[in-house]
């Protein structure tokens, strides 16, 4: 299928808003909220004025990324199935669905560092300091691997989907 044979795209069997087929109009949204999101995360692993400022911010942000993503990757299996069979898109869609593992645990991570600082950190550093710091070094790592794991997952399926869409493209 070339670029100006558009024609399957607006059949009912694409999600869409306004004629207009989901996916590309979504997956902007998650390219952009998951790395502010991964940065939220470790500013307020490593820098404490950025935890108290951000608060609460940083899991809802992870929680509205993890609605996201279902919703990005079942628009994007909807246009697949249109276009058919491409290997380009095949590998773009194989990526995107090892992304969801992710934001799940960006969310978990960056829950259960809010509810740590807000709610137990005071309290256990005063009556356990050992359990403490063993809390905030394992929130930390947690913090670092997701973070990474994360970015480097959206990397991979940003750099899979431009290349389906644009590889021969501007090599003609």
């Amino acid at each position: 299928m070339d670029a100006t044979d558009l024609g399957p795209l607006a059949s009912e069997d694409v999600l869409q808003i306004g004629g207009l087929p989901l996916h590309p109009l979504i997956v902007h949204a998650v390219v952009v909220l998951t790395p502010l999101t991964v940065l939220a995360l470790l500013l307020g692993t490593f820098w404490p004025a950025a935890r108290r400022r951000l608060g609460i911010v940083t899991a809802l942000g992870a929680l509205l990324v993890l609605v996201m993503v279902p919703v990005t990757v079942a628009a994007g299996k909807s246009l697949a199935a249109v276009l058919g069979p491409i290997p380009a898109v095949e590998r773009h869609e194989a990526l995107g669905e090892m992304l969801l593992p992710w934001v799940i645990g960006l969310f978990v991570v960056a829950a259960a560092q809010w509810a740590w600082y807000r709610f137990g950190d005071e309290n256990v550093r005063r009556d356990r300091p050992g359990l403490a710091r063993g809390v905030v070094i394992a929130l930390g790592a947690a913090a670092v691997i997701v973070g990474i794991g994360t970015l480097v997952m959206v990397v991979l399926i940003g750099d899979s989907g431009a290349r389906a869409v644009w590889g021969g493209l501007l090599s003609q």
